[in-house]
């Protein structure tokens, strides 16, 4: 039987994305998502949140820096990864996160204040 690993979450920023690059100048963009599920227990409403870590890599991941921001709603649709490392005491720890494939701004798309100006001088 073949394998899938899919993901698609539909949820608002809670900070600010982060862009670095990799040794070989790969860009990668990390940004934390917040996942809303409402459900009904006894006629009483409950709201469960799920706070998810996206990585997304090369252009998505610049076009997420430039144009998404803390509270901004996104589409995000990509892979289930696991991430391991070891602390400095040796300690073994691991995250799970979604590698994108795509993200769908959902919000109002603007540059932020510094792209805009760098925009503008090209």
């Amino acid at each position: 039987m073949g394998e899938y690993n899919k993901g698609i979450l539909l949820g608002n920023l809670t900070r600010d994305p982060d862009l670095r690059y990799t040794p070989t100048g790969t860009p990668v963009c990390e940004f934390p998502l917040a996942v809303h599920h409402r459900y009904r227990l006894n006629d009483e409403v409950k709201e469960e949140v799920c706070f998810i870590d996206i990585v997304a890599f090369g252009k998505v991941g610049e076009h997420s820096k430039n144009f998404l921001h803390k509270g901004a709603q996104v589409l995000v649709d990509g892979r289930l990864s696991q991430r391991r490392w070891d602390t400095p005491e040796g300690k073994p720890r691991s995250k799970y996160e979604i590698v994108a494939n795509t993200v769908q701004f959902l919000s109002k798309m603007t540059p932020k204040p510094a792209e805009a100006d760098k925009s503008a001088d090209d």
